[in-house]
């Protein structure tokens, strides 16, 4: 597991702001809310980035307040900087954290899953048949694999065509499917339509498997099979990947037949409207819908997503509870850490006012994605959005990307900025 207790030593403190979200921004600072009413109790539902996040920022906004995490594991293996794991720069102990620092500050943390929850009491269940009252609950539960969505990708077949899209054992799988293929074998990406976790992290992907192949196998090749026609920072991508691997990634959209209809785990093949592709490795990244506890507790709709009150993430379909992360339908905001530590705290910070009989504050937020095309190149595309009734909004002419045209002196800034965000987030919500 990863220390994290020396990591603001090292990283100046103008850097940690940065990275830190939107905290300033959303008038997030501790004692910034007081005097909720006594004992009120938030029980918060999911331990990553944004459950954690928020029931850290509830604490520090309102130290009063009754705040319980509902998190079955002990640990949160992260996803931002895995693609360094799958590449063999990176090991799996460095995405992994646990939560003892939000239990020293004042959270309590319940090992259980959580089943159900009955709107009307305000009780919701946990595996172990506990009932846990609360005023306001807070589901951030994640994404969950569709396994019904594309012929032939079950649970089973992801053992064999690993979508490594939770990190983890998929992670670590695929990494070793990596190291046993031969020199000369073809990785297949199968990237989905959108909305889906990460946007660009399929081609980050592509990119940190390409750096790979070419050190240890240079005769091999990344294909990337994609439901859609545009993807996240492409021309930044495509460009790199010209300059940085030639001809090593091959990209087809869309237009060029490229959408997998169905696989086959047993055979390793792949097919597409018009063609069928066989893989040496094969990572099939489905698409996602969020966990089936949101269905379970009807705060997701026909979409398989939840929506919301932009400005207070309260869910539009049940009382009391609101939704935040990945889970979340946030509209132009991306499915990302950064965007799910600033939904975080936002939502926490109406929580307090809520609970106080005070009115949700309007407040843009925004988000920011690295992606490495090497482990020292580095691009971003960098958004603001605001809220408008149930949508978030892109601020038109506050965001953009990287230049296309850069020394590699600033590819090299951009990736170590990476590197300090990462550190930052982490050590922010679970240090």
């Amino acid at each position: 597991m990863i220390d994290l207790k020396t990591v603001k030593g090292r990283i100046p403190r103008r850097r940690l702001l940065q990275g830190a979200g939107l905290a300033l921004a959303a008038g997030l600072l501790p004692g910034y809310v007081s005097g909720t009413a006594a004992a009120a109790r938030v029980v918060v539902v999911g331990g990553g980035y944004a459950g954690m996040s928020c029931a850290r920022s509830l604490k520090q906004l309102d130290p009063g307040l009754q705040v319980t995490l509902v998190e079955p594991k002990q640990q949160y293996v992260c996803c931002p900087f895995s693609n360094l794991v799958i590449s063999g720069q990176r090991d799996i102990g460095a995405q992994t954290f646990d939560y003892r620092a939000a239990i020293a500050a004042g959270v309590r943390h319940i090992p259980q899953m959580a089943m159900d929850a009955d709107p009307v009491k305000q009780q919701l269940v946990l595996s172990d048949g506990q009932r846990l009252g609360y005023d306001k609950l807070v589901m951030a539960p994640g994404i969950h694999m569709d396994f019904t969505a594309l012929p032939g990708y079950t649970e089973a077949a992801s053992q064999i065509m690993p979508h490594a899209w939770q990190a983890g054992p998929q992670t670590t799988l695929l990494a070793a499917q990596l190291r046993a293929m031969p020199d000369g074998g073809t990785v297949v990406i199968v990237a989905p339509s959108n909305p889906y976790r990460c946007p660009p992290g399929p081609y980050e992907r592509a990119s940190l498997i390409a750096a790979y192949l070419q050190a240890n196998k240079p005769r091999s090749k990344v294909l990337i099979l994609d439901s859609k026609d545009q993807f996240s920072k492409q021309s930044l991508f495509q460009a790199a990947w010209r300059a940085e691997y030639g001809d090593m990634i091959e990209w087809r959209g869309l237009a060029d037949g490229a959408r997998v209809i169905r696989v086959d785990s047993q055979a390793m093949t792949l097919e597409t409207d018009f063609d069928l592709v066989r893989a040496d490795v094969a990572n099939v990244i489905p698409p996602q819908r969020a966990a089936p506890i949101a269905t379970t507790m009807g705060v997701a709709d026909r979409s398989g997503w939840c929506p919301i009150d932009a400005a207070s993430f309260a869910s539009t379909l049940v009382p009391n509870i609101h939704v935040i992360g990945d889970a979340a339908i946030a509209n132009a905001m991306p499915k990302s850490a950064f965007a799910a530590n600033a939904q975080a705290k936002l939502c926490a910070l109406q929580i307090t006012r809520l609970l106080q009989g005070k009115p949700v504050l309007t407040s843009k937020l925004a988000n920011v994605c690295y992606s490495l095309v090497t482990p020292d190149y580095g691009i971003s595309v960098a958004g603001v959005y605001a809220p408008q009734d149930e949508r978030w909004l892109e601020v038109a002419g506050a965001g953009g990307t990287s230049p296309l045209q850069a020394p590699a002196a600033v590819r090299q800034l951009e990736a170590e900025h990476a590197r300090h965000w990462f550190a930052a987030i982490s050590h922010e919500v679970f240090a």
